[in-house]
């Protein structure tokens, strides 16, 4: 069960921290892209959004940390579920943050080019998508997203709660831009002798989900093609 739970939203540098987690030993860390990765993931999830009861336990099973989307929408419900567990909200100045996701995020949710046609043979990518839906678009941002005022005003009130209701001691307020020291000192670790991990800048963002698609489509395909050659020889 978690060790770690990341109350940050995406892009605040939720790729950063994960890759650090994992450093320091506190790892598998789940990230949205284990979503990407696992039917089962989507699954779990999909029935988290539908709003009925959690076993947090199986969702989060072999698994020491989790940062970004989904969890950081259930943040509250974690830190509940695991009393000992620390806090790390990860801060982003609030205008550069609206436009990294609707930038990075935002468009794959609304049909974007480079991802058109993702669906076609992977049922679970659309899961994916609808999961995302009600969770996120839905439910975080209340369908109100493109509003540039209200997301951010929401992506603020996220972060105050957290701030007022989470005991200081038990919390790390984090800019990964401070690196390794901060983070190391509230986990009570070393510092590793190598530079703090910097992961997911936008372009490279954007480059590696429009090729986790076209690869899942690729073996989609594959996998279709096959079945499909299969039934025509019997």
């Amino acid at each position: 069960m978690l060790d770690i739970i990341g109350a940050g939203f995406a892009r605040t540098g939720t790729g950063s921290l994960k890759a650090a987690l994992e450093r320091l030993g506190y790892g598998p860390c789940h990230h949205m892209r284990e979503l990407f990765e696992s039917p089962r993931q989507t699954a779990l999830w999909s029935a988290v959004a539908d709003g009925g009861p959690v076993d947090w336990s199986e969702v989060y099973a072999g698994y020491r940390a989790t940062t970004d989307l989904p969890g950081a929408a259930y943040w509250r419900e974690l830190a509940a579920a695991r009393p000992t567990a620390k806090v790390i909200l990860t801060v982003r100045d609030p205008q550069r943050w609206y436009a990294s996701v609707r930038d990075n995020i935002h468009p794959s949710a609304q049909g974007d080019a480079a991802l058109d046609g993702r669906h076609d043979v992977l049922p679970h990518l659309r899961d994916l998508e609808e999961t995302v839906r009600k969770i996120v678009w839905d439910g975080f941002f209340a369908g109100e997203f493109t509003d540039e005022a209200r997301a951010i005003r929401a992506f603020e009130e996220h972060n105050a709660a957290v701030r007022r209701e989470v005991d200081p001691e038990r919390l790390l307020v984090f800019e990964v831009a401070q690196g390794w020291e901060p983070l190391c000192s509230f986990l009570g670790v070393e510092i590793p002798d190598e530079p703090f991990p910097h992961e997911n800048d936008s372009a490279t963002f954007r480059e590696m989900v429009a090729a986790r698609f076209a690869e899942l489509r690729a073996t989609g395909t594959s996998e279709a093609t096959g079945a499909g050659e299969a039934t025509a020889e019997r």
